[in-house]
């Protein structure tokens, strides 16, 4: 499996916000995300292939119940169902973060918390992008994919807002998913303001929590930007 980074930290986003975690990034990606915060994993993917045994041993050895696995875009990585059940099986809670467009062969992965954030049209690369564009496209929405992750004891839909297109999109998305707003289903949705710096965040934030009032849906400011700034292993 190949790896762009392992470190502690704490989980800046979603249900767990706050919770410390070792996080354990997969390198490689099907999609080319224009706003992409981690290019190191995504337009040009670097790490190094790791033995799972080997992995899951530096895991343990934080010492931290909670690890997150992110990437790229995990469920395309080899063995990931393998580092999932090794690291439940040793008593940890898993979060797994996926743009939620591929299954492995063998099915969902046995996790705590599957995190779910699908690609909005806003984050399709330009058309100077050649074949990243045509293909991301094409592949960011799998709403087949969405469903059966969702069948997961515990999910989590988020969704990064950038503009009030954005906000419309996801509605109407939701909606095909049979999730409307102000509903038992809808506290799993999570709005999180765009942005690689405080400032966007603020000035994004003060439209998006009102969008979240109106419609049930979670707000959920992007914590590791203003604990940490946009820096890689934080």
């Amino acid at each position: 499996m190949k790896i762009a980074e392992v470190y502690a930290s704490l989980q800046g986003e979603g249900r767990l916000a706050g919770t410390p975690s070792v996080f354990v990034r997969t390198s490689g990606c099907n999609l080319r995300c224009h706003w992409c915060d981690t290019p190191f994993t995504s337009w040009q993917p670097e790490g190094i292939n790791r033995d799972i045994s080997e992995l899951a041993a530096e895991v343990r050895r934080y010492g931290c119940g909670h690890v997150v696995i992110t990437g790229g875009e995990p469920l395309i990585a080899a063995s990931i169902n393998e580092l999932c059940q090794r690291l439940r099986d040793t008593g940890h809670h898993i979060t797994l973060e996926t743009a939620a467009t591929h299954l492995p062969p063998e099915g969902p992965p046995a996790v705590d918390l599957m995190s779910l954030s699908p690609k909005l049209a806003s984050s399709t690369p330009d058309a100077s992008h050649g074949r990243w564009h045509i293909r991301h496209e094409e592949t960011r929405r799998r709403d087949e994919v969405i469903c059966q992750l969702m069948q997961a004891d515990a999910y989590q839909l988020k969704f990064v807002i950038d503009t009030p297109d954005d906000l419309d999109e996801t509605i109407a998305w939701l909606g095909d998913l049979g999730i409307m707003s102000n509903t038992r289903e809808s506290r799993h949705v999570y709005l999180m303001p765009q942005g690689t710096a405080v400032g966007d965040l603020d000035e994004k934030q003060r439209w998006l929590h009102m969008a979240c009032q109106k419609h049930g849906f979670r707000f959920c400011r992007r914590h590791h930007i203003d604990w940490f700034g946009n820096t890689r292993g934080s």
